[in-house]
């Protein structure tokens, strides 16, 4: 059964129970017309002044046919119980899931083995999923070390494939044989300085088209924070304690941590903070801005689409500066 989610979740738990995981934030963003979708939310009776991304999620759910979804109701977005609501109206089995805000690894599991037992999935398949998806996640690391290190694959490349470890495309062999596809061609190109280096912080951008125009104006994104994140970079077998490390669902501090480390070992010069409109999460970014003390833009998107030309100008006011 095709199981709808909103975040970044212990997947691994969904693919051994048999079912296909369905990441509709990459649904949304990748249709023919996401706005379009995010009409219909409004015309369902969404205010306009709520984000963007919860209104696609909700109408990307009802156009996918989605009978069942795991939502976080902790550790995600403050619309989280509304849209879970909204689509319970329209007959969606709602599944919940808890990352504890304190991180405890004992109520964690518990939250964990919850799922397990809602879907059916017993710890032996647990462990058999999560070493056929390390397997996937270990080249997207590659890719990510391409990026940074060689400066072989681009920005959006590096974006893409890390933020597609939400639910590995809904099929990891096909996922991986498109990593394989990519990694071909990278051993075939040439070595690219990145000229200005950038760290992408927050989450992924509404905007379609902000990796391309920061590479056309001689800057390349060496560090995606979120996206990195759900690739689940960390050195441990046990699940439980991989999504205790795993930082977005958590307080800004621990993904200040991870941010200030990365930023060090890749050389960042400066840091586009991209920060969702009507989100919670654009309070953070009086934190970000005095904890990290780095050069710092913060962008604003709304609703689908290409960079406003007002961004684009500041986006190339601040690459300059950088390069001074």
């Amino acid at each position: 059964m095709r199981i709808g989610i909103t975040t970044t979740i212990p997947i691994e738990v969904l693919f051994a129970a048999g079912h296909v995981p369905v990441d509709l934030n990459n649904v949304f963003i990748n249709s023919p017309d996401p706005a379009e979708l995010v009409d219909r939310a409004e015309l369902d009776g969404y205010p306009r002044n709520i984000c963007g991304w919860t209104k696609g999620l909700y109408a990307t759910a009802l156009h996918e046919g989605i009978k069942s979804m795991v939502f976080v109701t902790q550790g995600d977005c403050s619309n989280t119980q509304a849209l879970m609501e909204t689509l319970e109206l329209r007959g969606v089995e709602v599944i919940p899931f808890a990352f504890p805000y304190d991180r405890d690894a004992t109520l964690l599991r518990r939250h964990v083995e919850h799922l397990m037992a809602r879907l059916g999935a017993t710890w032996q398949d647990v462990k058999a999923a999560t070493e056929r998806l390390d397997q996937i996640r270990l080249k997207v690391h590659q890719i990510d070390r391409l990026t940074w290190q060689e400066g072989l694959a681009s920005g959006r490349e590096n974006h893409y494939f890390q933020v597609a470890c939400s639910d590995f495309n809904g099929d990891p062999s096909a996922f991986e044989a498109e990593i394989d596809g990519l990694m071909g061609k990278l051993a075939e190109r040439q070595p690219r300085a990145p000229g200005v280096r950038l760290a992408y912080v927050g989450v992924p951008p509404i905007v379609t088209d902000l990796y391309d125009f920061l590479e056309l104006i001689g800057a390349r994104v060496v560090f995606n924070e979120v996206q990195r994140q759900f690739s689940m970079p960390f050195d441990t077998p046990d699940l439980v304690e991989r999504y205790r490390l795993y930082t977005y669902p958590y307080t800004v501090f621990k993904r200040i941590d991870d941010i200030r480390a990365e930023i060090d070992r890749r050389g960042v010069d400066g840091i586009v903070h991209y920060v969702q409109s009507f989100c919670f999460r654009q309070i953070e970014d009086l934190i970000i801005r005095e904890k990290l003390g780095m050069p710092t833009i913060t962008i604003e998107g709304d609703k689908p689409g290409k960079l406003d030309a007002r961004t684009r100008l500041r986006l190339e006011a601040f690459v300059e500066m950088l390069r001074k």
